[in-house]
């Protein structure tokens, strides 16, 4: 307790990152008072009282991204989803739009034309949910005040601006504060929820509609998961690196040994993330629009957690993001020309084509079972939830997505401010052991 007390002095002892904390900090709070902001012209009792009846559907889920703002209608209804769903998109179109792909490879300019272009996507596909989901709200005559095209084009506008404001506040933190934005806007919309969940299940306790000993075995079961998230984050394969001989002026360096590590999720949470915006985007229309067309209704029952087509397609999809974003993050063509340019070699591999090869082969060996690992964790959780009948907001708490996001997203966090401590030579979150292995998302 005392070294854990130590490290958070040394934290505020650092200037930059002190300032970087609560830069952050504060951020979080805006995030947080946002989602109590509401919409003009809604009715909040009403509001509730229909998430209430609808608590353990796909609205539920999405409002769990959201923290909470989706239920109150809030400026940041939407959340930070759109924007996601617009990286997704352009990440999809770099690997087979060649202009794109040369922009990616132009730097710091090429990078910023394209963060322009996913921005410009973010607020058409804001608009387009918001449309949705001011449709869904304006087919409850209970729920808004003075229905109309004058309610209408406020609430869209209100909620894409709220996206458009988050998407801001994220690449702040990103820039200007510690851990990467984005991931922190979902992390902490997550988070607000557990005193809601904790609150659900201490009132169920109390009717005695949740039996106590199950309680404790989900709680073990869960902890078990989380151990076995972070062993599956932190894993790597570590390739041997062997450097030649180097005469520099007068002086000789010896040839020296080093290692290459590739994690078994080089991705992290990402494919999570992906793969829970790729599915909530289509439920959400579907669901919002579905009291005018009655088989968009089915689809969005059908893409509800839990349910079979959403389990399969939620396990295929982080599968096939895995893989995705690890050749994107890891092309084994530019590590095998780095390695070559800076007079490395893997001992018993040739340089150039047979490097990549065999990089190729390794990656291939271990995301495999790392995508299936990450897709198994991500379900288990689920199945588990709705054998014992956890209360909704435990439910989607202890989810395997919400536990990977936290878990993930906490050790990338963690891992950015061991690296400012250590960089200024102070104690890490770990003195003995080894330091913390994250990565930035």
């Amino acid at each position: 307790m005392a070294a854990q007390s130590n490290i958070a002095f040394n934290i505020f002892k650092i200037p930059e990152l002190r300032k970087r904390v609560f830069f952050t900090l504060l951020m979080l709070v805006i995030v947080r008072v946002g989602a109590y902001i509401p919409v003009p012209g809604v009715n909040a009792v009403a509001l509730e009282k229909i998430f209430s009846q609808t608590a353990g559907g796909i609205l539920g889920f999405i409002d769990l991204f959201a923290g909470g703002a989706m239920s109150r209608f809030t400026l940041f209804a939407l959340g930070i989803m759109p924007y996601i769903s617009a990286s997704i998109i352009m990440q999809l179109l770099t690997a087979v739009i060649p202009l794109l792909e040369r922009l990616s490879k132009e730097g710091e300019v090429g990078r910023k034309k394209i963060q322009q272009i996913t921005r410009v996507a973010t607020i058409g596909i804001s608009g387009v949910q918001g449309m949705a989901l001011t449709s869904f709200m304006s087919s409850k005559p209970e729920v808004i005040v003075n229905p109309g095209l004058g309610f209408t084009i406020t609430a869209i506008v209100s909620m894409v601006a709220g996206t458009i404001f988050l998407m801001w506040i994220g690449e702040q933190i990103t820039e200007r504060g510690i851990g990467n934005g984005i991931s922190l806007i979902i992390f902490i919309g997550i988070v607000a929820r557990i005193p809601v969940a904790f609150k659900q299940v201490y009132d169920q306790l109390q009717l005695g509609e949740l039996n106590p000993i199950v309680l404790i075995a989900s709680f073990a079961i869960f902890v078990g998961i989380v151990a076995f998230v972070i062993l599956e984050q932190q894993g790597q394969r570590r390739i041997p690196i062997q450097h030649a001989k180097k005469i520099v002026g007068r002086k000789v360096y010896a040839a020296q040994g080093t290692h290459l590590p590739l994690k078994i999720n080089p991705s992290g949470v990402i494919p999570i993330i992906f793969a829970s915006s790729i599915l909530l985007f289509p439920a959400q229309i579907a669901k919002t629009l579905g009291a005018r067309v009655p088989a968009l209704d089915n689809l969005a029952t059908l893409l509800s957690p839990g349910r079979a087509l959403y389990l399969v397609l939620y396990a295929l999809l982080i599968i096939f993001f895995t893989y995705f974003y690890t050749n994107i993050q890891l092309n084994p063509i530019d590590i095998a020309d780095n390695l070559k340019k800076v007079g490395g070699y893997i001992p018993g591999i040739r340089p150039g084509v047979n490097t990549s090869t065999y990089l190729q082969k390794v990656l291939n060996r271990i995301v495999l079972p790392g995508s299936v690992f990450l897709a198994i964790i991500a379900l288990i959780p689920t199945l588990i939830q709705n054998w014992l009948r956890l209360p909704p907001e435990m439910a989607y708490l202890m989810g395997g997505t919400s536990l990977l996001i936290m878990v993930g997203v906490d050790l990338d966090t963690m891992k950015q401010i061991e690296s400012h401590l250590l960089m200024r030579h102070y104690d890490g979150f770990m003195k003995r052991g080894g330091k913390i292995r994250g990565r930035n998302l």
